[in-house]
């Protein structure tokens, strides 16, 4: 783990060149929101500076390069392939270690190991009358032989699950789920879009019984400067505890897109990348269902509204504030009160990699200042783009596994040094390190 705050020389000028350059224009059209269907660019060209050490190795899967196969981590990679529906591990030389048979099933975006040998996966329903890129509408736990010992269907016109999935402690899964709002209600509530709306929910699912046991929804929490005569007119700056619905202006209706969630067991607070905002939201789940609707209550007192939230000031009215992101994915919890996120860089053509210290009023169950968090470290580099998908998880060693989607794999140092990549014919939504002596792992009996 880091023990001090690093940043990288190239980070810091992109994520200068980020805040001079971005704008706010948060217009989406229909090619922008999906997530399934990626152009695949050519392999970008390497130039590092470790050329004497390079080891190029052809795998099953795809290439893999060391530049410094001694800082590098010996470990096994889960790889969610959603243009390919492959999920699979592999080691660091592109081998083929195990992959799972999935049958007809396509999966959403988001499948992750468990410590019994299980995976929790996020996949596409059948007939989904909700198009948005990001597919899913089910939910399934799968053996090794790609049985289904838990499905979980949410998918009509009125809703559909959708990109992520997440355990939480006490068994339950949480999952992101599109929700309909007419054209007469996105009226009724301030709307200025003249379509059907599709704001975020958030569900928390009992396995054993299928039961939902908790929910928040968006639309509970909206504020619109728009129109004074309708519901939840107000002054945006002056409320960024609630949602602007007319932050996003998206001809199909998908005005959020949440591609992303983590869970903080110890404060019980969940985190929601939300593309189309690029921000992160954090919401208090302490809450009863019905709380979570209201505006108090819980452990910070604002029911269901938003605990605190970063990335992109300019969508709670701030246009002077500093922004970090321009579209964000994976918001990582990888050790208490730090965060490893992936923000894709938009029209910069160029991605980055922070690590962010958390506030701590969150650990004294007391609202942050509405302040971006510190960045510990950052990576980028001339080479790093992803539009979509794509994040970032830390490794035993120190070092960063990147995943960028339409490319592959990156592993880099503390100190910026690019000592592997893996590059494949494939769309990766994420890739997990599993140690090879993961209980998951060796449930696998391989």
């Amino acid at each position: 783990m880091l023990k001090s705050s690093i940043k990288i020389s190239l980070a810091v000028i992109c994520c200068t060149l980020l805040l001079s350059c971005s704008n706010n224009d948060n217009s989406i059209t229909p090619e922008e929101s999906g997530e399934e269907t990626p152009e695949q660019g050519e392999t970008p060209t390497e130039e590092t500076p470790q050329e004497n050490n390079k080891e190029v190795v052809e795998g099953d899967l795809g290439t893999a390069t060391y530049f410094n196969k001694a800082l590098a981590e010996d470990h096994y990679i889960l790889v969610n392939d959603a243009m390919s529906n492959r999920v699979y591990l592999m080691d660091k030389n592109g081998g083929l270690v195990y992959e799972w048979p999935l049958g007809d099933r396509k999966i959403g975006n988001d499948v992750v190991l468990l410590e019994d040998g299980t995976l929790l996966a996020a996949l596409q329903a059948e007939g989904p009358d909700i198009l948005f890129g990001g597919f899913g509408g089910k939910i399934q736990i799968i053996d090794k032989e790609g049985n289904a010992l838990w499905d979980f269907t949410y998918s009509n016109s009125n809703h559909r699950l959708h990109h992520d999935v997440e355990l939480l402690p006490n068994g339950n899964v949480l999952g992101i789920a599109w929700e309909k709002m007419t054209q007469e209600e996105a009226l009724a509530n301030g709307s200025n879009h003249n379509t059907d709306l599709y704001p975020e929910s958030i569900l928390e699912i009992n396995p054993t019984t299928d039961e939902i046991v908790w929910e928040w929804h968006a639309k509970d929490h909206l504020i619109q400067d728009f129109d004074d005569t309708k519901l939840n007119f107000g002054e945006v700056a002056a409320n960024p505890q609630l949602i602007d619905l007319n932050y996003v202006n998206a001809e199909n209706g998908n005005i959020m897109h949440i591609n992303g969630l983590g869970y903080d067991s110890i404060n019980d607070l969940i985190f929601l990348s939300v593309n189309f905002y690029s921000e992160v939201w954090i919401l208090d789940h302490s809450t009863t269902t019905e709380v979570a609707a209201s505006h108090s209550g819980g452990n910070f007192g604002r029911g269901g509204d938003l605990v605190y939230r970063f990335g992109n000031p300019s969508a709670y009215g701030d246009d002077d504030s500093e922004r970090m992101f321009v579209n964000n994915h994976y918001p990582n919890l990888f050790e208490p009160g730090k965060m490893l996120i992936f923000t894709n860089g938009g029209d910069l053509g160029q991605s980055t990699v922070h690590e962010l210290a958390l506030p701590d009023a969150l650990d004294q169950k007391s609202v942050p200042n509405l302040t971006n968090p510190e960045i510990l470290w950052s990576f980028t580099d001339t080479e790093l783009y992803s539009p979509k998908v794509s994040g970032a998880v830390r490794l035993p060693n120190g070092n960063t596994l990147i995943t960028e989607g339409d490319y592959g794999i990156w592993e880099v140092t503390t100190e910026g040094e690019v000592v592997w990549k893996f590059s494949g014919d494939g769309f990766f939504w994420r890739s997990y390190h599993y140690a090879k002596d993961h209980p998951g792992i060796i449930a696998l009996d391989l």
